[in-house]
């Protein structure tokens, strides 16, 4: 259940940076860096949390399942 809900708060987080990442190229029309810091959080965060499931998986705590037919 931890796993769930951790997964669900970091996919809030990257979308949220993705969000302001928009906001930021539309309101400062590319004159500072705030655009690109929030997509380098949006990438660090997709990569920790794609790296995070794979050692949820290795050691067990996740596994995958098929869909019924």
């Amino acid at each position: 259940m931890f796993t769930k809900a951790l997964v669900i708060i970091v996919m809030i987080v990257i979308l949220f940076s993705l969000g302001s990442a928009l906001f930021y190229l539309i309101q400062d029309k590319g004159k500072t860096d705030r655009t690109i810091k929030a997509l380098t959080w949006r990438i660090a965060l997709s990569v920790g949390l794609f790296i995070f499931l794979m050692i949820c998986f290795m050691f067990g705590l996740i596994t995958p399942h098929g869909i019924n037919s």
